[in-house]
């Protein structure tokens, strides 16, 4: 089993088929043309809606913009053809969509110069004079959806949903909470920055420093919904691992001392590096146990490996939640093979992560270790000490992990039974797929 985020919880072990991601460029050649759309639209969806934030100034309409601008697609790319630049595009559309609204209302005619000046390739917008500034669209969403007028239950909920490209079902599912709470939760906090007429910047200095927590959550959030996605038929999204791993690196460059910024860099070169390793030829996940390791990035281990000792070089007190799981993945990338993973440190390191934030699905991760250290024994006694927690009742994690132990004590019906209700709480078909798999081979014979 691979690591999970400390804060909630998430897809497991084995990661997602590349089977046909596609690309913003090349979205393939579907027998649907609308999948063949949507699939660009999905891939591209947060550009856009970064792109035309910048100019309408409120994350709500931006969206709106950005789904009129997928309408637009769907009547004219199937008449015309994709363009050979469908990301640039729909970007356009929505930003000339932007600009006539803009027009359209009296208030904003001032604004309408500032933003005209803005819309020439020629002319760049204008910014402020700091030495730390850095132009990226995708960025400032991060940092206007993480507003601290916001709780940080919507600020997550609204990055994902921008950001990620989840879906309200997939945020729902992520966080074991009910569709209509974060229904809720996405729009009153896009009302609520319209209604304070939050700047669509990256803040500087104190107003910074207060985002940080949870520009750091929400992006290991959209990288691991790439990494393992909560449904659909496929497991990765390479895309969303990209722009993950990206701002994360720019954050760093924006932030260079504080120490939870490069853990958290640490740890995404780190899982970034197994992607390669993760799934089989035809699609089918990995689990880590028989990932072939020679197929792993060394160059984003060697990243991974210098993101955490800067870490630990800028940082003056005990290390942070995002360093101690990069600790846990150097772990693993130090290892030639399975059996030579230090899963006691591993188990650890985990403790050390329980006492810093409190966590059931942490706690989960910890008996994984342990059962490798110590054995099946202990390790079920943490795992049946869960199956009361509430917000795991419907955490398909919990049974995956249960069912493993048992089988490993030989009680195989028992361990079906568990793997069977597992397959039955994934979203993503491919984890279904593995799961079913794994209840199968209990049967005797």
């Amino acid at each position: 089993m691979e690591q999970q985020p400390a804060s909630a919880p998430r897809s497991p072990s084995a990661p997602r088929s590349p089977s046909n991601p596609g690309s913003p460029s090349n979205p393939g050649s579907p027998s649907d043309p609308r999948a063949a759309i949507e699939t660009v639209f999905r891939l591209e969806a947060p550009r856009v809606i970064a792109a035309v934030a910048r100019v309408v100034r409120d994350v709500g309409i931006a969206e709106e913009l950005a789904q009129d601008a997928l309408v637009a697609a769907l009547e004219q790319w199937p008449r015309d053809g994709v363009p050979d630049n469908p990301g640039a595009w729909l970007t356009a559309t929505a930003r000339h969509r932007a600009v006539d609204l803009v027009r359209r209302r009296e208030n904003y005619a001032r604004k309408l110069q500032e933003i005209g000046r803005g819309l020439d390739p020629a002319v760049p917008p204008e910014e402020p004079a700091d030495p730390d500034a850095i132009d990226d669209d995708l960025l400032r969403l991060v940092f206007t959806a993480c507003h601290p007028v916001l709780s940080a239950e919507a600020r997550i909920a609204l990055t994902l949903r921008l950001l990620g490209g989840l879906t309200t079902p997939e945020i729902a599912r992520a966080f074991l909470v009910p569709e209509p709470t974060v229904a809720q939760r996405i729009v009153r906090a896009k009302k609520t920055l319209a209604g304070r007429n939050i700047a669509f910047e990256v803040p500087y200095g104190p107003d910074r420093e207060a985002r940080l927590g949870s520009v750091l959550d929400v992006i290991y959030l959209i990288f691991n919904e790439g990494y393992a996605a909560t449904a659909g038929d496929d497991w990765l999204r390479p895309a969303l691992c990209e722009d993950a791993l990206r701002l994360a690196r720019q954050l760093a460059a924006l932030m260079p001392k504080e120490p939870e910024v490069h853990g958290l860099v640490s740890l995404l070169e780190f899982q970034a590096s197994r992607t390669a390793a993760r799934t089989a030829p035809d699609g089918r996940p990995v689990l880590l146990r028989d990932q072939d390791r020679r197929r792993w990035n060394r160059m984003l281990v060697a990243r991974g490996i210098a993101a955490l000792d800067r870490a630990g070089a800028v940082g003056t007190g005990a290390p942070g939640p995002y360093a101690l799981q990069a600790a846990v993945a150097a772990c693993h990338a130090h290892a030639h093979t399975y059996e030579d993973t230090d899963w006691r440190t591993i188990a650890t390191l985990y403790a050390l992560l329980v006492a810093r934030i409190p966590s059931p699905v942490v706690e989960l991760n910890r008996a994984v270790a342990v059962s490798m250290a110590d054995g099946p024994e202990p390790a079920l006694e943490i795992v049946d000490r869960l199956v009361a927690e509430p917000t795991l009742r419907d955490y398909h994690l919990l049974p995956s992990v249960r069912g493993d132990l048992l089988l490993r004590l030989g009680r195989t019906a028992e361990a079906r039974a568990e793997f069977e209700r597992a397959a039955e709480l994934t979203g993503n078909e491919r984890e279904r797929e593995l799961l079913r798999a794994r209840a199968d081979d209990c049967l005797p014979g």
